[in-house]
């Protein structure tokens, strides 16, 4: 102790002294040293007591203080003897920076009250470089590991950049310095700035981060070793805590210092092209990320290395392809010069076969969107990726692909925005792809296009003139298939309103008997296949009919949102009642989301009566060719006709909202405009209105009184569609509700026993009978006008119709000579025209035989009247439209009035007793129109007995008789057309049988059974083979080629029969067959035409057993009596009549070979002896034979026959075999 020499005023630290005392030495000391400059030979003589300060019992003393006093005057001593320092040892250097280390953890608190001399002792170190001492130590680097992994423990937000640019001073030189570093010191710094330490200590990741970027040039090579090895070498030090996370480190370096990886990153090469599915995910993953982000050079730096990661939109794995289209969005948004190669990487990946890919682009493309409109509104590419994706296999992409579209629609249409008219042009063909999605089979696209129209295309939030606007640029000019879709989405919600709101009047009954118990839940059920999961719906309309009864609030509700005149206001707004009376809004709330649905479907949030009246103001702008026209974005040649037909489709749907004496009389004065189009759709607005409560009834008849001098005009003076608008406004509104309550479902006409006739119609049908002369002015109208109250009111003027019909309508028009010079611009030499290009004459005579068949209609029972004019329609038909045989008229004339006829004839069979006097001569002949050679011809006639099949079954239709038509479409030459009518046949077919699947669940007693068989529509095949026998095409029953087209015909009307196996009794087509060939063919005395008719039935069950054998399909007995028609087939002459014959040559057609019964032919009892004949393939193939159409040569008019037998509306009578 005694060669211990202390600097003046400090005195001897020995052992035996008190803490408190030792502390008050040290201090003093630790003053004085601090004092001291370096000087290489000034202090000398303080060795010792450097030496001195190094005893155990100072630093290991149990006093905190006494070690930081220790502490700092070591590192004085360091400073001042710098670089020479006192201490030789190796273990003297070890024990005092691991000394150093253990007091560096008191910077962990600042507010400790000794913090200041902790920061000088950090401060005294960094300046110094104390710890490059250990450089000369062996095992330095677990001093490093120590020192850092300290300072990364303590660092935290209290310190300030003082502390933290001290830590740098302290850490940097140990890296810079260093002639290496150990890869455990590299983990030691990486592993802070990845998950979950980034996130854990993000100030240890920050001080980290600023290390990496100050000592970026030193760490190079180390980086570049390391990762050569876990990269390149393929042999990764698994002790690394960094091994597992090496790509998430490549990211954060690349982030923090990208000139850290210039050797490393072109490494990756290897791993995009590993073997390895894992490897190529990870190193896809990182540089999709690395690449896309903004601000990054990478893409240009690294090109090669780009290419090769755009090869893996390609890869074999679904999840690296899905990373890639995942990364695409930020390419778009932060790289526009990679914009064209990421379009056509998703072009390519558009059609990936597996969904997640498809559904990864289709979200990639509406992110960006919603991210950067404008970016995806001038790529049309990107859009109509978007577009292909509404038509995928997958509803989740559909329906993401759809919100998509309409989100962009909705931004770029319905928002204010400072978008140019070109750019809102590219977009404006959403609307129709959107409504184009109600075609799609599946429910959940329905809803989804009905909650896109309301939400997007239409936004039910925007004020009534925006809305409006909207609505009108929507409706403007969509293409006629999504006009179609709108029209039945507004007419199916219409339906549920009605469906729902029969439900909830159940609701307010004041006892719920087992009656109305069952009543209520027939409805549910209804109801509930209006909506998704018909099973699962049933039960949450169950659990609302439950939670209605008890609620009265919620009743009130929901009476509310479906009342007829609510505004869209109170709708939204007691929604949102109604909505949180149902618990809370989440996914899994699956009663919620049920009911939300149902009632989004019945609500009326899209028009009320401020609306309509808008409306109608911006029809009339739009009608005179104002401005209005450019800002709802029309052509002004167009907008006025589009907006009266919007007009009049809201008019059906929304009739209570038109009445308003506002709106009614602003609706009369637009018939004041003189353009064509106007009067027929506003009159047609107001027949709408009519039929939902007449204008008589209103509280204003006035309104009446006006309209009615106009309407008279009308009829009388105007157009034939005025006309005819007119007529049925005027009826209509003139019936009061008492009268129409007995109304024809089908037709609109009143009972004719309450009618109520407007004297208007007296006055019209005064100047008719005194005015309507041959080519009188006016003459086309008038006659649409008598057509139209003949209709409406056959027995309020039946005297002088009917006088009408005979003098000026029959015998001065329609059988009046045609004059060897006409006056008329005639067509070109042509079979067919636009109807417009008929010379007025013939457009008479073409609704001259419409008048007949509506004055036949409203008769109903006049079957006199009707066999007579069945009798003239029929020759039009057989006389190809040249009623006199002249050869007068034109092609094209000759095709529109043979048409006309049985356009006419089809219509007055749809109704009851006038409609089944027709003869089945008549019938036959009128089945020539599927042959007729004008294809238009064709198609119009097949799309006209379509639609009368179609009709409300099972009464306002066509008979079943009528599907047979359709057989002779198998040898139809026109492709489309050929589609077409197929499609035709499977609708009518499907239609028919779901409705007899209702009947028999509605009504399970035998009371229906009868006349199940009436619209059975396997049952066509009796009335499709007399057609068949009929076709002049069909002479010879052993021709080789006649039997295919044969085959062809029947296969038309047999393959959509036969489609659904659970549909098809084998047993009833046997019976049926059997029945008729032992029949014969009861039109003509030619036994040709039974053999025909026989080898028919042959052919036909060959067909059927070359698909079915009697086990196959529904294997139910059909056991219900057959019936066939006596008009086409009778009993033979011969008593108990057995035919077990085969008509049709064997030794191609193999009857018989799958079934064989008692009697019965076999394959092989006829093919031993059957002599092949050499095929002929050119006639095979061509189905036109030019000789055919000379039957038709000089037919003349008369045609006398009567109907062979009084038909019941089937047309079959009861004939037992």
């Amino acid at each position: 102790m005694a060669d211990i020499v202390y600097p003046n005023g400090c005195r001897p630290l020995v052992e035996d002294l008190g803490t408190d005392e030792l502390i008050r030495r040290l201090k003093t000391l630790a003053n004085v040293l601090q004092t001291m400059d370096q000087d290489d030979n000034l202090y000398q003589q303080y060795i010792p007591l450097a030496l001195h300060l190094l005893d155990d019992f100072f630093m290991q003393h149990q006093s905190r203080d006494v070690q930081l006093l220790i502490a700092c005057c070591v590192a004085d001593v360091l400073r001042v003897y710098a670089p020479e320092a006192p201490y030789k040892e190796q273990d003297q250097i070890k024990t005092i920076f691991k000394f150093f280390i253990k007091q560096l953890h008191g910077l962990k608190d600042p507010r400790d009250p000794s913090f200041k001399r902790y920061f000088y002792l950090l401060e005294n170190l960094a300046f110094v470089k104390s710890f490059n001492m250990c450089f000369e130590l062996e095992d330095c680097q677990e001093i490093f590991q120590e020192l850092f992994s300290t300072i990364f423990k303590i660092v935290n937000d209290q310190h300030s950049v003082k502390v933290t640019n001290f830590f740098l001073d302290v850490l940097s030189p140990l890296i810079t310095e260093a002639d290496n570093l150990s890869v455990e010191l590299l983990d030691l710094i990486l592993i802070n700035i990845v998950e979950p330490h980034k996130s854990n200590n993000k100030y240890a990741c920050q001080l980290t981060e600023q290390l990496l970027t100050k000592t970026g040039d030193a760490l190079e090579s180390t980086i570049k070793m390391f990762f050569n090895r876990a990269l390149v070498i393929d042999k990764p030090n698994t002790r690394l805590s960094i091994t597992n996370k090496i790509y998430d480190v490549i990211y954060e370096l690349n982030r923090i210092n990208g000139d850290l990886l210039i050797s490393v990153l072109p490494q990756l090469e290897n791993k995009l092209l590993s073997t390895d599915d894992g490897e190529r995910l990870k190193a896809t993953t990182l540089l999709a990320r690395m690449f896309s982000e903004k601000d990054s050079q990478l893409s240009k730096k690294y090109q090669n290395l780009l290419k090769i990661f755009f090869g893996r939109f390609c890869d074999i794995t679904e999840p690296v392809r899905v990373k890639c289209v995942q990364s695409s969005m930020h390419f778009l948004l932060n790289h526009p010069h990679l914009q064209t190669d990421i379009t056509d990487k998703l072009r390519l990946r558009n059609h990936d076969l597996d969904e997640m890919v498809r559904h990864e682009v289709v979200m990639a493309i509406v992110e960006t969107a919603k991210r950067d409109f404008n970016l995806v509104l001038e790529a049309p590419d990107l859009l109509d990726i978007v577009r292909e994706r509404t038509l995928d296999k997958k509803y989740k992409i559909r329906r993401d692909a759809m919100n998509g579209l309409a989100y962009i629609y909705k931004r770029a249409i319905c928002e204010p925005n400072d978008l140019s008219a070109e750019l809102k042009q590219r977009v404006d063909w959403i609307k129709n792809k959107i409504l184009h999605g109600y075609y799609k089979v599946g429910l959940e696209d329905r809803l989804l296009v009905e909650r896109l129209l309301i939400t997007c295309l239409v936004p039910y939030k925007l004020a009534p003139e925006e809305r409006m606007k909207k609505l009108y640029h929507l409706l403007g000019d969509l293409d006629a298939n999504a006009t179609k879709a709108f029209v039945e989405l507004q007419k199916n919600q219409m339906k549920t309103r009605n469906t729902v709101s029969d439900w909830i009047k159940l609701h307010h009954s004041k006892e719920f008997t087992p009656r109305v118990l069952n009543q209520l839940s027939a409805k549910q059920a209804t109801i509930a296949k209006l909506l998704p999961d018909p099973l699962k719906a049933a039960e949450y309309l169950t659990q609302f009919s439950n939670h209605l009864r008890k609620d009265a609030q919620l009743l009130r509700c929901i009476n509310i949102v479906l009342k007829r005149d609510v505004s869209c206001r109170e709708c939204a707004d007691t929604m949102g009642v109604l909505l949180k009376k149902l618990g809370a809004h989440v996914h899994s709330n699956l009663y919620y989301n049920t009911v939300k649905m149902l009632i989004e479907r019945v609500a009326s949030v899209m028009v009320d009566k401020e609306s309509i009246g808008v409306l109608i103001s911006l029809i009339e702008q739009c009608i005179e060719g104002g401005p209005m026209c450019d800002e709802i974005g029309i052509s002004r040649q167009e907008a006025g006709e589009r907006g009266l037909k919007l007009l009049s489709m809201l008019s059906y749907v929304f009739s209570a909202h038109f009445f308003t004496d506002t709106s009614l009389r602003h609706l009369i004065s637009l018939l004041s405009y003189e353009n064509d189009y106007v009067a027929p759709l506003v009159l047609k607005t107001l027949t709408h209105l009519g039929r939902y409560q007449p204008l008589i009834d209103d509280a204003t008849p006035v309104i009446l009184n006006e309209l009615a001098p106009v309407c008279r005009d009308f009829a009388l003076i105007g157009t034939p569609k005025q006309a005819k608008h007119a007529v049925r406004c005027i009826f209509v509104n003139s019936q009061s509700s008492a009268a129409t309550d007995g109304a024809s479902g089908g037709s609109g006409s009143a009972s004719t026993t309450t009618q109520t006739v407007h004297p208007i119609f007296n006055e019209i049908i005064e100047t008719l009978r005194l005015k309507l002369t041959p080519n009188c002015e006016y003459q086309r109208t008038k006659i649409v006008a008598l057509g139209h109250i003949a209709y409406n009111m056959p027995q309020a003027f039946l005297t002088p119709i009917k006088n009408m019909i005979a003098r000026r309508i029959v015998k001065e028009l329609l059988i009046q000579e045609v004059p060897v010079q006409r006056d008329y611009e005639l067509p070109e030499e042509s079979d067919w025209c636009a109807q417009e290009e008929l010379p007025p004459d013939t457009l008479c005579k073409l609704d001259a035989l419409k008048t007949m068949a509506r004055w036949l209609l409203g008769l109903r029972t006049d079957e006199h009247a009707a066999q007579k004019t069945f009798r003239m329609l029929a020759a039009f038909v057989n006389q190809r439209g040249d009623l006199l045989g002249q050869n007068r008229l034109c092609g094209a004339e000759k095709s529109w009035l043979r048409l006309g006829a049985a356009c006419a004839m089809l219509k007055v069979c749809e109704q009851k007793g006038v409609g089944d006097q027709y003869s089945a001569e008549q019938f036959l002949q009128l089945s020539q129109l599927m042959a007729d050679p004008v294809p238009e011809v064709r198609e119009i006639f097949a799309r006209k007995l379509h639609k009368g099949l179609g009709r409300s079954l099972p009464r306002n239709c066509l008979p079943l008789d009528f599907m047979g038509l359709y057989v002779l479409a198998g040898l139809e030459t026109d492709r489309k057309l050929q589609d077409l009518v197929r499609h035709y046949v499977d609708t009518d077919v499907n239609k028919r049988r779901e409705y007899l699947k209702t009947v028999a669940m509605t009504s399970p007693d035998s009371s229906t059974e009868s006349q199940s068989l009436h619209i059975l529509p396997d049952y066509m095949l009796a009335f499709a083979i007399p057609v068949l026998v009929h076709d002049p095409r069909f002479t010879n029953h052993e021709d080789y080629v006649q039997l295919r087209k044969m085959e062809k015909c029947l296969r038309f009307v047999l393959e959509p029969l036969m489609a659904k196996r659970e549909s098809f009794v084998h047993s009833f087509y046997k019976q049926l067959l059997q029945l008729i060939k032992v029949r014969e063919f009861s039109q003509g005395s030619d036994k040709r035409d039974n053999y025909k008719m026989w080898a028919l039935c042959d052919l036909a069950m060959y067909i059927i057993d070359s698909k079915f054998s009697p086990f196959d399909g529904n294997t139910t007995t059909f056991s219900m009596p057959l019936a066939l028609p006596e008009m086409y087939y009778k009993q033979p002459s011969v008593a108990n009549f057995q035919n077990n014959e085969v008509y049709i040559p064997l030794d191609v057609y193999t009857v018989g070979a799958k079934t064989s019964g008692k009697g019965g032919p076999t394959a092989t009892s006829r093919a031993a002896t059957a002599t092949k004949r050499p095929a002929e393939p050119a006639s095979i193939l061509d189905d036109e034979n030019p000789q055919e159409n000379k039957i038709f040569d000089n037919i003349r008019a008369a045609d006398t026959t009567e109907p062979t037998a009084k038909r019941t509306r089937a047309g079959a009578a009861t004939a037992k075999s």
